[in-house]
């Protein structure tokens, strides 16, 4: 049996599907029983992915990413295998998101310091890393407060190390 570069277990793309398992699952949770406690996400995602549904100005404003808040102001929120659907206010008015798991290239939860970086899904291509100081605790509509830093640090969960390397 040949050794071709398609004969391979990609164990990279099986972790990552599974890591966005634990998205779709968090995101589903919420959607059942609401944000316990301090609770609360940072989802990043890109705005040019195919199945990204957001309003243009949206999408002029965030060209190429955005991140949203799932905190205090959301509404009919769902989730299913594919994608993510939420309608938050901008300036007071609702928008309806609807963003595949697939675009999520960052998915943190400042309240107990865990977070997960993505790579596109189906593109290996370098993004730029993650910053923890991207994502201030707290926030609202788009707005975002600091709170007092409790000595506490967050771990990263990248997958670049598990990547096959071309």
């Amino acid at each position: 049996m040949s050794k071709g570069k398609d004969d391979i277990l990609r164990y990279d793309k099986m972790v990552e599907q599974a890591l966005r398992g634990v998205v779709r699952q968090a995101v589903e949770e919420v959607r059942e029983e609401g944000l316990p406690g301090d609770h609360h996400f940072y989802i990043t995602f890109m705005t040019d992915y195919p199945g990204v549904d957001i309003p243009d100005y949206l999408r002029d404003r965030y060209p190429g990413e955005m991140t949203i808040v799932l905190q205090f102001q959301f509404y009919d929120l769902s989730v299913d295998d594919e994608k993510m659907c939420v309608t938050l206010s901008f300036n007071n008015v609702p928008e309806r998101l609807v963003v595949p798991l697939g675009a999520i290239t960052i998915f943190a939860d400042p309240a107990v310091n865990f977070a997960l970086q993505f790579q596109p899904m189906g593109d290996d291509h370098d993004e730029p890393g993650f910053d923890p100081d991207d994502f201030p605790d707290g926030g609202d509509d788009g707005k975002a407060s600091r709170k007092k830093d409790d000595g506490k640090s967050g771990e990263v969960v990248s997958l670049d190390n598990f990547r096959k390397k071309d």
